[in-house]
């Protein structure tokens, strides 16, 4: 039975109804009533927040049990509603303000027992939120059909369905002290390396709780610096990719308010690859992963070569063909570089008013873009016809990629090649790649190399130091 004697610390604690009004002035959707337990029972002072909680769940779970329990006393009602006079499922006891207000905040109703400081904080917390739908981004042909929401209990419970094992160990880290945005480190006890366990630990310990506002905000808190374009996490929104990378001995992070999974290390090749290969033969499997990388390939590197051998390298584009480039070339004020620099930005703009504007609006705008301003450009004779293609066929190499974090490098990189070729051609595409490729190679997190498994791990790497300078 719970004793107030049995505690450490003096019963005596600091919460007042005074002080919790003054932390929540100005806030409407406070709620406060007085209870009594009973006909001349005690009486406390409850108060929620209107929205987070659910009514009947306040009303059966709470305020029925409460007055049913009859205690004359505070200590009596604290020690029966601690033995399991109060049906919640979830109770705390409170000694301080900031932990009590960061209950209410939670969704929790306290009940304040004025002559004891303290406060009971049971959870009731409201259900209300987006379902679970399909997955939006990472569309599923041969998989699941469930993706992850905004509310990180049920994402947790997506990904315990998949391993319904008690190796599945959860740390949760309130990220920014009481009250701010809880952040949950998943791993596989037994898979996962304890030494990179417990430097992601570290990590989330220094989190920023108000900077957690998007995907993009938590991974660069994840990632080790030096910070680089190079996706250093993998990005999910499916449970069961999710749960794959974790027996893989990864580690996961779940953010509350966040609809997407984090799996870390990720590497290049690991980017490539799609939940669906799992469920293909192996020689379908691969040779879809190779298409993929083709495409990564073409979306980087077919501008800048168009560039290079236009301008500098004419010999080794065939006869047949390079007379077409010259015709088409004849009345187009501008040059090489400069149309094909001008197409990939046109192409980013009109991917950006695609994306911000309602969906049947962008579709509109896409559709205008690529039929009718690049139609009515190479009439009148501002591009060459080539060009166009060049570009679209870029940017369909774009569009193949699975992470969309890849696929975004890959287009900034890709202005970089330009120049380079349109500098010291082909020799300038090689250095590019080169200083490229010495990036890859170099950037790791947590002791694992960015093109894993293409290159091994460095002996005697601490995951600590993340990549190196």
């Amino acid at each position: 039975m719970f004793d107030l004697k049995d505690q450490r610390t003096t019963p005596k604690g600091e919460v007042t109804l005074s002080g919790l009004e003054g932390r929540f002035a100005g806030c409407g959707d406070l709620i406060r009533r007085t209870l009594r337990c009973g006909k001349g029972g005690a009486a406390v002072e409850a108060l929620w927040l209107d929205g987070l909680t659910e009514a009947r769940s306040i009303s059966e779970d709470v305020i029925r049990p409460l007055y049913a329990l009859g205690c004359r006393s505070e200590t009596a009602l604290l020690a029966a509603a601690m033995d399991g006079g109060v049906y919640s499922g979830s109770v705390r006891l409170r000694r301080r303000e900031d932990e009590t207000a960061a209950d209410l905040c939670a969704g929790c109703a306290a009940l304040l027992l004025p002559k004891l400081g303290l406060a009971l904080c049971f959870e009731v917390r409201s259900q209300a939120g987006r379902g679970v739908e399909a997955p939006m981004v990472e569309k599923s042909v041969l998989g699941a059909r469930d993706s992850f929401t905004e509310t990180l209990r049920t994402n947790t419970a997506l990904v315990r369905r998949r391993l319904p094992v008690p190796a599945l160990k959860l740390w949760e880290q309130s990220a920014g002290g009481p009250g701010g945005v809880r952040v949950d480190l998943l791993y596989v006890e037994g898979v996962a390396p304890p030494d990179r366990v417990a430097a992601l630990q570290a990590r989330l310990r220094a989190l920023n709780g108000p900077s957690l506002t998007s995907p993009g905000a938590l991974e660069r808190q994840l990632a080790a610096p030096p910070r680089s374009l190079v996706p250093q996490t993998l990005h999910t929104e499916r449970p069961d990719r999710f749960a794959r990378g974790l027996l893989q001995g990864k580690v996961g992070v779940l953010c509350d308010g966040l609809p997407v999974g984090f799996l870390l290390p990720g590497s290049l090749p690991e980017m490539l690859c799609t939940q669906e290969d799992r469920a293909r033969h192996a020689p379908v499997a691969a040779a879809l992963t190779a298409l993929r990388a083709l495409a990564l390939l073409i979306a980087l590197l077919l501008p800048a070569a168009y560039v290079a051998a236009a301008m500098y390298h004419q010999e080794m584009i065939p006869v047949k063909l390079l007379t077409s480039v010259i015709r088409a070339k004849e009345e187009v004020p501008f040059s090489t570089a400069a149309e094909v620099l001008g197409m990939l930005l046109s192409f980013e703009l009109l991917q950006e008013a695609g994306i911000r504007l309602p969906d049947p609006v962008g579709q509109t705008v896409s559709v205008i873009g690529a039929l009718i301003v690049g139609q009515s450009a190479v009439e009148a004779k501002v591009l060459s016809p080539i060009v166009i293609i060049v570009v679209a066929m870029a940017g369909i190499g774009t569009y193949t990629q699975p992470s969309q974090e890849l696929g975004a490098a890959v287009r900034l990189w890709r202005f970089a090649l330009v120049l380079c070729a349109a500098a010291l051609g082909l020799f300038g595409v090689m250095a590019g790649l080169m200083a490229l490729l010495w990036r890859l190679c170099d950037t790791e997190n947590l002791g694992v190399c960015c093109l894993w498994p293409l290159c091994g791990d460095r002996p005697g790497r601490s995951p600590e130091k993340g990549a190196s300078g």
